[in-house]
């Protein structure tokens, strides 16, 4: 080939360097070429089932002064193993994987594998034709980890097919718009989640082929659901088969030993000022956009790429004396700027977890260039507020407010990740006060409140299941709580939430503007109530109504704009429904405007009223029936019609255990399985 097409690798300006380096198979002839990228190399030879591991029997050739080495293989077959055998005149002898390897051995074993990734048939064009807006397009995200979702009843994982199968029809019920998937890329230790990379370009053999992960994609995308990646290219593991020391000395890691190692996790830095190394990393997110057709990637730990001090006691400034990995910052523009020129409607978002400024803001504009950041902000003042008994919210009302002071400063995502339900922080529903009922009006709770705050929405699975334990990457989620109808009625809430979401553009087409969002009632710290409206382009209108407190508030009057409103949902300690209720302001002045609403407010409650603008006529929604409830009794209805309602739909009751209260004092509930204790929250990192 053109040794000077090699070259823009040595220059940074490869960003397709997949397309040559590492193993090109010809299943035709049988042949394959292989290179690799080594400075401290005098010999590499590549070894293999095709020549028996025989060091001598295939020698590569140096055809790069900068490095890069080529053989061409013949008796080649597909899925042979190979390794390169490195010789640097100063060491042992060096066995290592192909950095660009497309497939590598299952569980355990440390060799590439030979494969061709371009046989698969993709039916996924008029998906991909017609992805919409990212910016004013629903997006509600569903964490995943393939491994611990769902299993066989044997305990065996489900394959990247079998899962494609089962979750892209859950995904559908449920309603959700995007998946994001943990540890695809290949990673040696379960314990890591996928956040340890030795193979970047390998989709894990855990779970299949690359033309297997490929079905999933495909499957998604024919489903109309997104696919967003957790990519990783702030650290790597200190694996002697990986990029750790390729060739006996720092090759993709950094060589001053005050930015080589992020001690505190046992990992490599990536050297973001070598041109070989941004272009093995921005040829990377490439490969899965170019190849797997992944709607985005989210990218993690960006804070530990960003400062030269994050998780270190020792560290050496910038040339301006800072702290600030000025590499870093060049190679994400890069990367950004890269990925958006083929990819205007990529998603590329930033897990981001400091006051850095600008990250998802263009790169002419001084940002880092992402289109999207996780608001750890927003997370983890929320799950601070809702964790404190509601008798005590009132001294921390400024907690839940605060959000709105930054909500437009960034292009937010609100995250209910994975690292929020481990290591003892208690699984969603267990970080809710009260006893087994009103942890479940607390979720539906902060739910109403998380789906109508501006941003995007990203929940792990097993929110929607209310279960108990924290997740546990070793087995699958407890499905079995949908046998008690409390969880099979918060997983339909969710469903219905999503739904409400999607189909209001008030709910998420203004996201980031102070257009999208107005405070009708914003400091009711004794009530804790908040009182907000969103807003589409066409002044369609959504009010929130959140109670977080289990006091109910009959004829609760606030300022609202001039028009007729209906009930979409509302939520109260036992049940929840979607009555269709209508109300119509009043012109009674309150709150700084001249007509108001009065609406009985229930406990622990949530309500979205919908206002159209008449602007534009819409087909609303349809109104669904209200739910089963959890529970057999429910306080008198508190809902104020000033029109006629549709008809309650009938209610199916559910035993429950009997207590050991005093008859008086009784209340019933659904069946329900035993909650445990949210353990003390400590912090950790991957």
């Amino acid at each position: 080939m053109d040794i000077k097409l090699l070259d823009a690798y040595h220059h940074g300006d490869m960003y397709d360097a997949y397309k040559y380096l590492g193993c090109h198979f010809n299943k035709e002839n049988g042949t394959a070429v292989f290179r690799v990228w080594s400075t401290r190399a005098t010999s590499i030879s590549v070894i293999g089932d095709f020549n028996g591991w025989d060091i001598n029997a295939n020698r590569m050739t140096k055809i790069t002064e900068a490095g890069i080495w080529e053989a061409t293989v013949s008796g080649v077959k597909l899925y042979d193993n190979y390794k390169f055998y490195i010789e640097n005149g100063f060491s042992y002898p060096i066995y290592k994987c192909d950095p660009f390897a497309f497939h590598r051995e299952t569980f355990e074993g440390t060799n590439a594998k030979v494969v061709d990734i371009e046989n698969f048939k993709w039916t996924d064009g008029e998906y991909l034709k017609n992805l919409p807006d990212r910016y004013t397009a629903p997006m509600s995200v569903y964490e995943a980890h393939i491994a611990s979702w769902r299993r066989y009843a044997d305990g065996n994982t489900f394959d990247y097919r079998k899962f494609a199968d089962e979750m892209s029809e859950y995904l559908k019920e449920l309603g959700y718009t995007h998946l994001e998937l943990m540890g695809i890329a290949e990673y040696p230790f379960d314990g890591s989640w996928g956040y340890q990379v030795t193979g970047y370009f390998a989709p894990t053999s855990r779970y299949g082929t690359p033309e297997d992960f490929a079905y999933l994609v495909d499957k998604m995308h024919a489903c109309g659901i997104g696919v967003i990646l957790d990519w990783v290219p702030g650290h790597f593991p200190k694996n002697g088969d990986g990029l750790y020391e390729f060739d006996g000395g720092p090759l993709y890691e950094h060589s001053d030993p005050l930015r080589m190692e992020h001690k505190e996790w046992g990992t490599r830095c990536f050297d973001y000022g070598r041109n070989e190394v941004r272009n093995f990393l921005i040829s990377n997110a490439f490969y899965w956009m170019d190849m797997y057709h992944i709607d985005g990637l989210r990218v993690d730990a960006v804070a530990s790429m960003l400062y030269l001090d994050y998780g270190r006691y020792e560290w050496r400034p910038n040339i301006y004396g800072g702290n600030e990995n000025l590499e870093a910052v060049d190679f994400l523009r890069r990367l950004n700027t890269a990925v958006f020129a083929k990819y205007p409607k990529a998603m590329m978002i930033a897990e981001e977890s400091t006051a850095w400024g600008g990250v998802s803001r263009p790169v002419d504009m001084g940002g880092l260039g992402f289109n999207f950041k996780w608001n750890m902000g927003w997370m983890n003042d929320t799950l601070s507020y809702i964790k404190v008994d509601p008798v005590f919210r009132k001294y921390h009302h400024n907690t839940i407010t605060f959000s709105m002071i930054y909500a437009f400063t960034e292009n937010f995502v609100l995250p209910i990740s994975h690292d929020e339900v481990v290591y003892g922080k208690g699984s969603l529903i267990n970080k809710m006060p009260g006893d087994y009922d009103m942890k479940f009006a607390g979720v539906r709770n902060f739910l109403t409140y998380m789906f109508s705050h501006p941003g995007k929405k990203l929940l792990f699975m097993g929110a929607e299941l209310g279960q108990f334990n924290e997740w546990n990457f070793a087995k699958e989620l407890d499905w079995s709580v949908l046998d008690y109808p409390a969880h099979a009625d918060l997983k339909k809430f969710v469903s219905t939430l999503n739904g409400i979401y999607k189909n209001y553009p008030a709910m998420h087409e203004i996201d980031y503007d102070w257009r999208g969002f107005e405070w009708l009632v914003s400091d009711d710290y004794q009530q804790n109530i908040l009182v907000y409206e969103r807003r589409d382009s066409d002044d369609n209108r959504m009010v929130a109504i959140i109670n977080f407190s289990p006091v109910p508030h009959e004829s609760y009057r606030f300022g609202a704009h001039e028009g007729e409103y209906t009930e979409l949902l509302r939520t109260q300690i036992y049940e929840w429904s979607q009555s269709g209720a209508k109300y119509k302001t009043e012109k009674i002045a309150s709150h700084g405007k001249d007509d108001s609403l009065s609406i009985n407010v229930p406990p622990m409650g949530g309500i979205l009223l919908y206002c159209p603008s008449g602007k534009k006529k819409e087909k609303p929604a349809p109104v669904v029936k209200q739910t089963e409830k959890a529970a057999e009794t429910k306080p008198a209805a508190e809902t104020k019609s000033v029109e006629k309602k549709q008809p309650a739909a009938k209610k199916v009751p559910a035993k429950k255990p009997a207590t050991d209260k005093p008859a008086s004092e009784k209340k019933a509930a659904a069946k329900k399985p035993a909650a445990t204790k949210t353990a003390k929250t400590t912090k950790t990192s991957k």
